[in-house]
């Protein structure tokens, strides 16, 4: 017998300890090689923690702890093997035993499972956010496990009944319930305490016609989609605006370093997107030399990445400006948070329908606000609010983005 200890590995440099968010596997289990045991929160990224070798698991820390990286968690007796495949044994027999012989010894396997009831992490993930129970559902992955499919079968399954609508709401009772602070809130709680306190933050707005944009997705949307196979949405136009725009206001894309401004000479731009643990902020790297669909698909890739808790350290280094859209939730004005050691953000908002004025008449256009958040300590008020004017100025005239942020008239007349 040979016992096998699986250590709490490194999530990156500066990061000493990781939450345990979540075990996949309880002692006494047998597991096989490379199986996933849990998943472990740090400050900045979740991992999952996966077995080195098969055998029964004896688990040496509780949902919740903090633990030390490098800390023994696990323990494997590689002595103990899994049992052969359920599916394996049905087969067997299939030509000899009777139908209900066969369905009894299924149900046999199935309920002696380790696997069955047990939800797959993106399934478990999928159920934690619409607040399902394993009970309720009947797995159909190997072994009984629950699978996203599964999950997702039962959410389309038809309208809730009376009861699952009342249950949703207010009962008049007075209960408390607490919840332990993961190590990625508490990290973002630090971080923007920090921001508030050490920097001169300030925060300037102005409004985009976001018609120019809407009659080139109406005329091309289709046809993006076939050839790129990706929808073409807002955040490419905004992220190609702001890195001209800071091309024109460098001050925008620096950072301070201790006594130092260093001004970045590339855009690295983070793009802050909602996660079920929270708001992550992925980076596309060099986005300035970007097409349009190759940012579109960029931040698809991140944001699935999100989603499934899969990005890493790497995916969120080194950002020199960030852009947030709070719009996506219905807000129409917000203060953005710079992050750190950024020196701005730019938040971008809900579109409404307005009247406005344009040559002298009154007519209905789609407007969007867009706030600037600046560190004041590195950005003047005159770069901030040129900055922002020529983020509008593109996005209201899409070819300013193809010409180094000038009109091809003024390019014909070397202005």
């Amino acid at each position: 017998m040979a016992i096998v200890e699986l250590k709490v590995p490194s999530p990156g440099e500066s990061i000493t300890e990781v939450t345990i968010a979540r075990w996949l596997k309880q002692t006494g289990d047998v597991v096989e090689k490379d199986e996933v045991l849990a998943e472990i929160d740090s400050d900045k990224a979740t991992l999952t923690l996966n077995a080195e070798d098969s055998g029964k698991i004896e688990v040496l820390a509780a949902e919740g702890d903090t633990v030390k990286v490098g800390q023994v968690v696990v323990k494997i007796d590689n002595s103990f093997k899994p049992e052969p495949k359920a599916e394996v044994k049905v087969e067997a027999k299939k030509e000899t035993a009777p139908v209900e012989k066969k369905e009894a010894v299924v149900t046999e396997q199935k309920t002696s499972s380790y696997a069955n009831g047990t939800p797959s992490p993106a399934a478990g993930k999928l159920m934690a956010e619409n607040n399902i129970k394993p009970g309720q559902l009947n797995g159909t992955g190997k072994d009984g496990r629950i699978t996203k499919q599964d999950v997702l079968a039962a959410l389309s399954n038809g309208l809730p009944n009376v009861q699952q609508v009342l249950s949703n709401t207010w009962k008049g009772e007075r209960e408390k319930e607490r919840s332990k602070m993961t190590s990625l809130r508490k990290a973002v709680a630090r971080r923007l305490v920090s921001v508030k306190n050490e920097t001169a933050m300030l925060t300037t707005f102005n409004e985009v016609d976001m018609s120019a944009i809407y009659d080139i997705r109406a005329r091309y949307k289709d046809k993006f989609k076939e050839v790129y196979g990706t929808n073409i949405g807002f955040m490419s136009f905004f992220t190609k605006a702001v890195c001209e725009a800071l091309y024109h206001f460098p001050a925008v894309n620096g950072m301070i370093d201790g006594e130092e401004i260093v001004y970045n000479k590339y855009c690295d731009i983070g793009i802050a997107v909602s996660a079920p643990k929270g708001l992550m902020v992925p980076v596309l790297r060099n986005a300035e030399l970007m097409s349009l669909a190759e940012i579109e698909k960029g931040i698809k890739d991140l944001a699935i990445k999100a989603r499934d808790g899969k990005l890493g350290i790497p995916d969120m280094e080194g950002g020199t400006f960030t852009i947030t859209n709070g719009g996506v939730f219905g807000s129409m004005m917000s203060t953005p948070i710079i992050n750190p050691p950024q020196s701005a953000i730019l938040g971008m908002h809900n579109v409404v329908e307005r009247p406005m004025a344009v040559n002298g008449q009154v007519v209905i256009r789609p407007m969007m606000y867009v706030a600037l958040s600046y560190d004041h300590r590195i950005i003047d008020g005159k770069e901030s609010v040129g900055f922002l004017v020529k983020v509008k100025e593109m996005l209201e005239n899409p070819n300013r983005m193809m010409f180094g942020g000038k009109l091809p008239e003024e390019i014909l007349l070397g202005l």
